[in-house]
């Protein structure tokens, strides 16, 4: 029964986080220098990082798990890098 219960806690982490990516995104919609300042961030973990200083709180890692979604007029997309490690 444990395992049932860690499962639905960690379901529940994710979709706290989901919905914090999402507010975020739509916030950057509406304000095109933070737009640009997250175009130009190069890896998830720093768009996460200009995220939390806005007061939303996700991972790099959850935000790259969003890739192929969309949210309003934005599409996430994970970009990978020349030389980058898989």
């Amino acid at each position: 029964m444990g395992s049932i219960l860690r499962v639905a806690s960690e379901d529940k982490i994710l979709n706290m986080a989901f919905e914090q990516i999402e507010a975020f995104l739509k916030k950057m919609q509406s304000e095109p220098e933070l737009k640009n300042e997250v175009l130009a961030a190069p890896t998830a973990d720093d768009v996460a990082r200009i995220a939390l200083k806005l007061g939303f709180e996700f991972s790099g890692d959850e935000l790259l798990r969003m890739s192929g979604k969309k949210v309003g007029s934005i599409t996430v997309i994970k970009t990978d890098l020349p030389g980058e490690y898989n």
